[in-house]
């Protein structure tokens, strides 16, 4: 293999002659070995419009000739398009609070420029990885800018995912409407409702889960960059420090805003513990939600199976005809490996110490593979709930047969009456249905107006008189 000599100031290196990374990001490979974490791609792509706002502010301000500055932005460009992100080969999780990943980005950046201007790779005479692509910056500021960059456009790809989750839930309350079935609280049976409003129930949830997305993009606005090493600016002028963010608004059209305390934002990352801790609500809804899935599609001849799931795989290696609700499975995953990240996240954001973070790679590995596998749950359910079917007489034969509905009659016949007709049908055997006609009490009309979709769907009842009691009770 042909390479090339580089140097940094623990001596030579040889690089492979074609290689776009240079001298820091092998020393990175060799003291952190080949990727078992890749970077995540946002994470690439993100810290291209960090390095173009860089240069295009030092170009702007004459620190970089028109030509170096060109190639460049164009090499940016191509980062962010993706195209660049096989030559990021550093570890995820590394020493040095991102610095390995930061001088990835800049030999990367600087060789890829050098060949746009007809130059190889390692020509360092024209364009520099540190003295020109580094420019008035530090990992300590570039790193968390990008990370926050990359966090609010995945936070918008989430915000789209959780809309289309609950627009499934939506148009699920619509298609059940109709379909009354059992309530049930601590898995028994409890108080007639439809399965429709079931289905609404999960989608307001969602709803909020997209407000709490929104509010997590405003708390992760706020960017360091400018301050360079610890947020004092060292080594970069004033019109740079207070522009550069500027200039990467206008590229991201994000609403990215400068800290006021550029020291306090270099040091403290207790925003990512805030944001996290908020999208673990959302998973918290997709474990409680995915569950209730696979309860309400048990069986589906053994089990509740009030609901049909389509079938998208076979269940079993062994077990002919079976299949297992693998989305709303997928789901639940998800939701608890993100506790696991929101748990990684809070320990390496405590873990920081005085002026600087050194464990912020963690953080941001984790905050992005939380954001990364929410976003694909929700997706993935959405799917799945536009294609459930409802098994109108499974839930119907349930209905009628056990004693929830006992509850309906309360409100004509007074509680310890309902309970001694509810008591009947279990002691004779029958359903609750044969148990209240045979009282007597309650017409078929009557009884059939009770289980009814639109008395299910109402919200309480219609007043009447208040019905005597005690010795004033009349009837059996």
């Amino acid at each position: 293999m042909e390479t090339r000599t580089e140097r940094d100031f623990l001596g030579e290196k040889a690089i492979p002659r074609g290689a776009l990374w240079g001298v820091h990001t092998a020393r990175a490979l060799e003291n952190f070995g080949r990727p078992g974490r890749r970077v995540p791609e946002p994470m690439i792509r993100a810290y291209g419009f960090v390095k173009k706002a860089a240069i295009e502010m030092n170009a702007e301000l004459g620190f970089l000739g028109r030509e170096e500055a060109g190639a460049l932005s164009l090499a940016c460009e191509e980062m962010i398009r993706g195209e660049l992100s096989e030559w990021i080969v550093v570890e995820a999780l590394q020493g040095g609070a991102g610095t390995s990943l930061n001088m990835n980005v800049n030999e990367v950046l600087c060789n890829r420029a050098l060949q746009l201007m007809g130059r190889e790779p390692g020509d360092y005479e024209a364009i520099h990885p540190l003295d020109t692509v580094n420019m008035h910056q530090s990992t300590n500021d570039t790193y968390p800018t990008a990370l926050r960059v990359a966090a609010m456009f995945e936070l918008a790809r989430l915000e789209g995912a959780v809309t289309s989750l609950l627009e499934s839930f939506q148009e699920a309350e619509k298609r059940f409407a109709a379909h009354g079935k059992v309530g049930r609280t601590q898995l028994q049976d409890a108080v007639p409702i439809t399965l429709g409003r079931e289905m609404g129930a999960y989608a307001e949830a969602f709803a909020r889960d997209r407000w709490r997305i929104f509010k997590c993009r405003e708390r992760i606005r706020v960017v360091n960059l400018g301050g360079t090493a610890i947020g004092t600016g060292v080594t970069a002028p004033r019109r740079y420090v207070f522009g550069v963010v500027e200039k990467l608004r206008q590229l991201t059209s994000l609403p990215l805003s400068r800290s006021e305390n550029l020291v306090e934002a270099t040091q403290n990352q207790d925003v990512l513990v805030e944001v996290a801790g908020i999208l673990k609500a959302l998973a918290a809804d997709l474990v409680k939600v995915g569950n209730d899935l696979r309860l309400l599609a048990s069986g589906p001849r053994a089990g509740l199976g009030e609901i049909a799931l389509q079938p998208v795989q076979e269940g079993s290696s062994i077990m002919p005809g079976k299949v297992n609700p693998v989305l709303p499975e997928y789901a639940v995953q998800a939701g608890m490996a993100a506790f696991g990240f929101e748990a990684m996240i809070a320990h390496a954001v405590s873990a920081g110490n005085l002026e600087l973070n050194a464990f912020l790679p963690l953080a941001c590995w984790a905050l992005l593979s939380m954001i990364e596998v929410l976003a694909r749950a929700c997706e993935k359910l959405a799917e799945c709930v536009r294609r459930m079917e409802a098994r109108s007489e499974t839930m119907e034969r349930y209905l009628r047969e056990s004693t929830a509905a006992a509850v309906l009659l309360v409100s004509k016949l007074g509680h310890e009456r309902a309970s001694e007709i509810a008591l009947d049908a279990v002691r004779r055997g029958v359903s609750l249905e044969e148990a209240v006609l045979a009282s007597g009490e309650v017409s078929k009309e009557e009884w059939e107006a009770m289980l009814s979709p639109q008395r299910l769907n109402a919200l309480g009842e219609r007043e009447s008189p208040p019905r005597p009691r005690g010795s004033e009770r009349s009837g059996g």
